[in-house]
């Protein structure tokens, strides 16, 4: 698992606070709904038949995510490599990836109810911040070595990474924290806190020591934890953004964000 996931579950936290309305059109639902695109239904057809149509399909329709899969992703190559097709099929022949691909496909048969969660939740946190862009998101199979795919104004969510704590093949390679966060309902948390994170990273001019690095991630989860309307993401560094939110009601959840300045939300 990224280290990201590392400080996820320590100490326990009910943070509320102030509530984030949910803006809702005449209809009853969001004025922006969001799809996660099935990228890995297509990808899935390619790697268990071959399907050249399908392939095809990922070139044309999916440039952007097949160039990512391939290159950042799976690091088998470069997308314009004449052999890359032949690579990339070859490598997806293993038994354990071939079974991860038929259980995403069984697992993630309906996304529905990520589309209603990443909308509500999305629609929350443009409340807050009007000027985040909503990205693209799409779904996608990898091998195990990422949750979240960040970049150029989009969002791949590897499926394969959240088969459920009890996953047989996660109870092999995988510590009981680390399947905590490995189930289908941390896909739209995972989502929006590597998202903040690409927009919103830790203070780059200088080193920073290990609570600041946990105080910068405790602001992204406590943003997170509002966006989602529950305490998803539960230590003391998002306890101690709590209380200094609570404290300056003044402060806007953009200004959280950019503020870099660890000190004032430091646990003393």
């Amino acid at each position: 698992m990224r280290n990201l996931h590392y400080i996820l579950m320590m100490s326990v936290l009910f943070c509320m606070g102030c509530e984030w309305n949910l803006k809702l059109d005449v209809a009853g639902k969001s004025s922006s709904a969001i799809r996660v695109e099935r990228y890995d239904r297509i990808e899935s057809l390619y790697l268990t038949t071959g399907d050249f149509s399908a392939l095809k399909h990922m070139n044309i329709d999916y440039p952007i995510q097949t160039r990512t899969l391939i290159e950042d992703v799976l690091k088998i190559g470069r997308v314009n490599d004449p052999q890359i097709n032949s690579k990339f099929l070859n490598f997806y022949q293993d038994t354990v990836l071939q079974s991860l691909i038929r259980d995403v496909e069984y697992q993630y048969a309906n996304m529905d109810d990520v589309d209603r969660d990443l909308t509500e939740a999305f629609a929350r946190l443009t409340d807050a911040v009007p000027d985040i862009e909503i990205p693209l998101v799409y779904a996608q199979i990898g091998s195990l070595d990422q949750s979240i795919i960040v970049g150029n104004n989009t969002l791949g969510i590897c499926l394969d990474k959240y088969l459920g704590f009890e996953y047989p093949l996660y109870l092999k390679f995988y510590s009981v924290s680390q399947r905590r966060s490995m189930i289908r309902s941390m896909i739209v948390p995972d989502c929006l806190m590597f998202y903040l994170l690409s927009l919103y990273p830790m203070a780059y001019d200088r080193e920073l020591s290990q609570p600041e690095r946990d105080i910068h991630m405790g602001k992204i989860q406590w943003v997170v934890n509002k966006a989602m309307h529950k305490p998803v993401f539960f230590n003391k560094y998002v306890t101690s953004v709590d209380k200094y939110m609570k404290s300056n009601k003044h402060v806007g959840v953009e200004k959280l964000l950019k503020n870099n300045d660890y000190s004032v939300f430091l646990v003393r």
